[in-house]
């Protein structure tokens, strides 16, 4: 089956922020990709560097690199007569982010339950209390940052740098599709409380436990955005990865 992807009808100008003289090539990679990973260039739209580098106030070289650059790391689709344009988002897309965050996180997991040390446990816990506040408080804005944060806590116990960082390239993907999830109260509550059972096995030292259930909690996320997607709750229009 063909791959669908998903476009907007109306295309907004690009909107540039300056950029300072130095690393231009560098400084405009990362402001064009935030700009697509928070949709404010939509999928769909066609990049033209001499726009670009208007808005940037700087030369089409460091632009020109960027969007290379872009096109490497699958932001931008080359098209057949020249160029580039956003990358829309399709389902198998999502699935795969999700498949392959399952085994990374999980795995990640394990080694915390086998690496962390008895203080570092705290900081995790006051995270989930935190959460919780937002939950009581009606506050969903807050969710996925503390959420964020919760996980990256976790990340950290694995004591991994080479996982961690493996993890981080699909930072961006990870925090658009967390945010589809915790817009609905009961995947917020029981997001946090495999929260809590994830940090329980931890603190037992439970590793293949601890790497169950987060791989479980994972995949039941996968399973909540792709019905949304499908039943039409969720738009995905404006999004890339």
């Amino acid at each position: 089956m063909e791959k669908q992807e998903i476009y907007p009808k109306r295309l907004d100008p690009f909107p540039i922020r300056s950029l300072k003289k130095e690393n231009l090539g560098n400084q405009a990679f990362e402001q064009i990709k935030q700009m697509i990973v928070r949709g404010e260039i939509p999928a769909g739209k066609r990049i033209i560097e001499s726009e670009l580098a208007e808005s940037m106030g700087i030369s089409r070289t460091p632009v020109r690199e960027a969007v290379h650059k872009l096109g490497a790391e699958g932001f931008l689709k080359p098209l057949p007569k020249g160029g580039y344009v956003v990358r829309g988002l399709g389902i198998s897309d999502i699935e795969e982010t999700f498949e392959i965050r399952s085994i990374l996180e999980s795995f990640a997991a394990f080694l915390a339950a086998n690496r962390h040390r008895h203080e570092e446990i705290l900081p995790l816990e006051e995270k989930i209390e935190e959460f919780q506040r937002s939950l009581d408080n009606n506050d969903l804005k807050e969710l996925a940052r503390l959420n964020t944060e919760f996980h990256e806590l976790l990340y950290a116990l694995s004591r991994s740098q080479r996982l961690i960082k493996m993890i981080y390239n699909l930072r961006d993907e990870i925090y658009f599709l967390r945010k589809i999830i915790l817009n609905s109260i009961d995947m917020a509550r029981l997001s946090n409380k495999d929260h809590r059972e994830i940090i329980n096995a931890i603190e037992k030292r439970q590793a293949k436990t601890a790497e169950m259930l987060v791989r479980d909690h994972i995949l039941r996320g996968k399973e909540f955005v792709i019905n949304e997607i499908r039943k039409g709750n969720v738009s995905i229009n404006h999004h890339s990865f």
